[in-house]
């Protein structure tokens, strides 16, 4: 009896592992059928914990639908959570895109295009188209909005107009720097420069870059830049002379700046772009006009640049206090 006990206990012990070590083996596949055939499914994606049901995750042919029908190998671990090794920040707004079948993406450009990273590697097709629109869209409103830079410093012009590629129209607008009282048209006058100011950026967005400087010396002068250097420069204000006194006159020359605004866009184009021969209308042998000066500094010695770099109608005013520039229509 004895003997048939001891063979009858080593028996079941040598069937034992022979019973265990398959299932050993094939706990992976085990574990996918049983995704298989669940209705819910635990997603761990970069420690970032999900719940939700195949039939969320099966709407869209998506990696995530290959993950459920078994068509994708993953990890799953001891409790049960399918293992995703991806950033888990935007996981949840693609779960609310399969379910809803629209969801608010971020405003924010850069979280816009994670969104749309995620949405790729998901193999999301609507979430994609969805992210793209809305990319377009914003890119449509950025073209669109007029955006005018505003000078803090002097080294910030220099830099802003040296790099820039398309003509520079300045307004400098500063109605604080004056030690003198403004003549009664004064007021107004400044006011219908900075309104043809916005007039002109309307009609030339894209074509021209204005920028406005409210902490320079001039209490109103427009200046006008091509290549990176001052082409021409219109000063709105004088010093006239009242009975007992002095006054700063603030003056409106519309027809002025609007011809030469006109005639910076001939700068539109120069840059690498052979633009410049658009001048060969001056003729080459012309000479200098009056109010015209060749201004040194001139590249390459190239004449027909330096015959337009000028100061057009300005001339200093010779009264014994006149610091500033006046304009001579």
């Amino acid at each position: 009896m004895s003997a048939e006990a001891s063979v009858g206990s080593h028996a079941a012990d040598s069937a034992q592992p022979a019973i265990s070590q398959p299932a050993f083996h094939n706990t992976d596949e085990l574990q996918n059928r049983g995704l298989l055939g669940s209705k819910y499914v635990k997603l761990n994606v970069g420690g970032s914990l999900h719940y939700t049901t195949v039939q969320t995750l099966s709407k869209e042919d998506s990696l995530l639908r290959s993950i459920c029908n078994g068509g994708t190998e993953v990890t799953i671990d001891s409790e049960g959570w399918v293992v995703l090794d991806r950033s888990g920040r935007h996981f949840g707004l693609v779960l609310n895109f399969l379910r809803d079948g629209s969801v608010p993406l971020p405003e924010d450009h850069r979280e816009l295009e994670e969104v749309l990273k995620e949405a790729q590697y998901y193999r999301v097709q609507g979430l994609v188209q969805h992210c793209l629109s809305a990319m377009q869209k914003q890119k449509d409103v950025f073209e669109s909005v007029c955006r005018i830079p505003m000078i803090t410093s002097a080294k910030e012009e220099q830099k802003m107009i040296a790099t820039c590629r398309k003509p520079v129209v300045k307004l400098q607008n500063n109605r604080g720097n004056n030690k003198y009282s403004y003549t009664s048209n004064s007021d107004d006058n400044l006011l219908k420069n900075i309104e043809l100011f916005d007039k002109l950026v309307l009609r030339f967005n894209g074509r021209v870059l204005f920028v406005k400087d409210v902490l320079g010396d001039e209490i109103c002068c427009w200046s006008f830049y091509g290549e990176g250097r001052k082409i021409a420069e219109v000063c709105c204000t004088s010093i006239v002379y009242a009975t007992e006194k002095k006054q700063t006159k603030v003056e409106f020359p519309e027809a002025r700046i609007f011809e030469e605004t006109l005639n910076i866009l001939i700068y539109e184009n120069s840059r690498g772009s052979g633009g410049l021969h658009l001048l060969d209308s001056r003729g080459s042998g012309a000479s200098l006009g009056a109010g015209q000066s060749e201004e040194e500094g001139a590249v390459g010695g190239d004449r027909r640049v330096r015959r337009i770099h000028v100061r057009r109608h300005i001339m200093h005013d010779e009264r014994g206090h006149g610091q500033q520039t006046v304009y001579k229509d």
